[in-house]
């Protein structure tokens, strides 16, 4: 028999829906009869006993909100009979014993990375053209015309044959109304070209709007970030476009290499037109310095590494009812997993930890990490309150349609992407990864800041779940999308990787998802399956400027 509700933790008063149900249906859970007075459509969330104004809705175990209107048992949970709440946390006697998963079977198991000299492994090979201003931008768009295709790493050219199509059409003289009802020839046209550089698995340009105009605090989180995708193990070395005057100096982006890595040995060729003079001569210059990296990354080849040298970024986008009990569960598995093996695991965004601070604070191993993230959790809230905002203002329209209508319960779901595992380390953006275990790293919630983020700070692929459908993908680390639903994965087939909806459905546990990813990972990271978001060319790359962005 199909399940048609689900109870996510003992202690919670609201069911879940698993799918579109009608007032008066009696659903029977763990032998307790429920009748419905209200209709309650897949993915929200309905009371289990009756709630006066003012109580307290608990989900997940933790305090989700407090409804502000009655709700009857069997009533739909909505926006107007209930908000926001969270129990306050503080640093405390902390709770650090962990029993980690059986990893027996992937013990003696390895991935085919790149291995670099400060001792990490990519799971790529890029070469990277970096501005060190947004002024800088015309200039690698110049770049990447005269390179990308010219060195065989250029994408589909589908659309272009459509556009070709309908410029047919308009010349034999159809009106609007005829073009916009044709059944226009989908038709991929690219040819596989040869690469020149086989081990190289592209150039990407970092093209940003920062760099100067804000305060000196922006330019050296910029110059963080980009030193920490200059020395990422997926990237073998960078051609830096430089204007001169700037606020990001180039010195400052060096100093932040030399944190990173103190013996930074890559390739790195840095230019600057204010010395250099003329544009010809800086882009001249620029073509002939990159071509001589992309010789120099090509010498380098895969080799086998231990699994312990993976570090994985835990990300979710377009959340869904269904997301915080199958897609984030299944990847903090999967989290739980890697760790157990001696690897690194990333959770950022931290508006979306808002109610389950207490319980990452606890599992911090150190006192300072616990105060650090205290801190910076309060810190970021009020600055976001100082604006009129909020981390209970966090769920998007997407988000509220599909049954996270409050902050806390879109949190404690998104938190559950981190699994178990004790934190190791508490991280400000940009800092580096430098510890195995799971680390806490503070970012926005905005997908794209917060995977750019990730990725600097070392993830060499990133987990990324979504029960909407996002295409979310970055330059240099493969972004794998995790659907937390069958339906979506079927809808939006050409940018999902995988499907945890069998969880809900009840034909697969959450451990099993979890192991099925890993081995997935490994695949990824060793070269033999491209994710969706990379044979797209789903470059997505936004700094954070620490204002406010939820």
């Amino acid at each position: 028999m199909v399940r048609k509700i689900i109870k996510v933790h003992p202690q919670d008063n609201v069911m879940v829906a698993l799918t579109d149900l009608e007032a008066g249906d009696v659903l029977t859970h763990d032998e307790e009869q429920y009748l419905l007075t209200t209709t309650v459509p897949a993915k929200h969330k309905f009371a289990t006993v009756d709630l006066p104004e003012g109580s307290e809705v608990t989900m997940y175990g933790v305090l989700v909100g407090k409804t502000v209107a009655d709700v009857a048992a069997g009533a739909l949970l909505t926006t107007q009979n209930l908000k926001h709440a969270a129990l306050d946390f503080s640093t405390r006697e902390r709770r650090t014993e962990w029993l980690g998963p059986d990893v027996s079977r992937w013990e003696n198991k390895t991935f085919n990375g790149y291995h670099r000299s400060d001792g990490r492994v990519g799971t790529a090979n890029y070469w990277l053209v970096v501005p060190m201003v947004f002024c800088e931008n015309r200039n690698l768009e110049v770049l990447e015309e005269a390179l990308v295709d010219n060195l065989g790493y250029g994408k589909s050219q589908q659309y272009q044959s459509q556009a070709k199509q309908l410029i047919d059409f308009y010349k034999t003289g159809k009106s609007v109304e005829q073009i916009l009802q044709l059944d226009i020839e989908v038709e991929n046209t690219h040819q596989a070209k040869h690469r020149l550089f086989p081990n190289v698995d592209g150039v990407k340009f970092l093209k940003h709007t920062g760099g100067c105009g804000g305060t000196r605090g922006d330019a050296q989180a910029l110059c963080g970030l980009l030193a920490g995708y200059i020395t990422h193990p997926n990237v073998a070395g960078a051609t830096v476009l430089s204007l001169g005057c700037q606020h990001a100096q180039v010195t400052m982006l060096q100093e932040e290499i030399k944190k990173r890595v103190p013996h930074f040995d890559k390739p790195l060729y840095v230019l600057e037109q204010q010395v250099i003079g003329a544009e010809t001569d800086m882009l001249s210059e620029a073509l002939k310095c990159t071509f001589a990296g992309l010789m120099q990354a090509n010498q380098c080849e895969r080799a086998p590494a231990p699994l312990s040298k993976l570090c994985i970024g835990l990300e979710c986008g377009g959340s869904d009812g269904f997301s915080g009990i199958s897609a984030n569960p299944a990847i903090g598995y999967t989290s739980d997993l890697l760790v157990a093996l001696g690897g690194s695991v990333i959770l950022a965004e931290f508006p979306e930890l808002c109610g389950v601070e207490q319980d990452l604070s606890d599992r911090c191993l150190e006192m300072d990490d616990a105060e650090r993230f205290s801190l910076l959790m309060k810190t970021y809230n009020s600055r976001a309150m100082a604006v009129g905002s909020g981390f209970d203002m966090n769920p998007s329209p997407g988000n509220i349609k599909d049954g996270l209508i409050t902050d806390a319960i879109k949190s404690a779901g998104a938190a559950k992407k981190g699994g178990t595992s004790p934190v190791v380390a508490v991280l400000d953006y940009p800092e580096q990864v430098e510890r195995p275990g799971l680390n806490l790293l503070c970012t926005p919630g905005n997908d794209v800041e917060s995977t750019t983020a990730e990725v600097a700070s070392g993830a060499t692929v990133v987990l990324f779940t979504t029960g909407l459908g996002t295409p979310t993908g970055n330059p240099i680390a493969p972004v794998v999308k995790i659907a937390s639903n069958t339906k979506l994965y079927h809808k939006m087939r050409d940018i999902i990787d995988i499907n945890t909806g069998a969880i809900t459905e009840g034909e697969e546990t959450i451990q099993q998802a979890g192991e099925r990813i890993l081995d997935y990972i490994i695949a990824v990271a060793s070269g033999e399956e491209e994710v969706a978001a990379v044979r797209h060319g789903q470059d997505d790359f936004i700094p954070w400027k620490r204002g406010v962005s939820l």
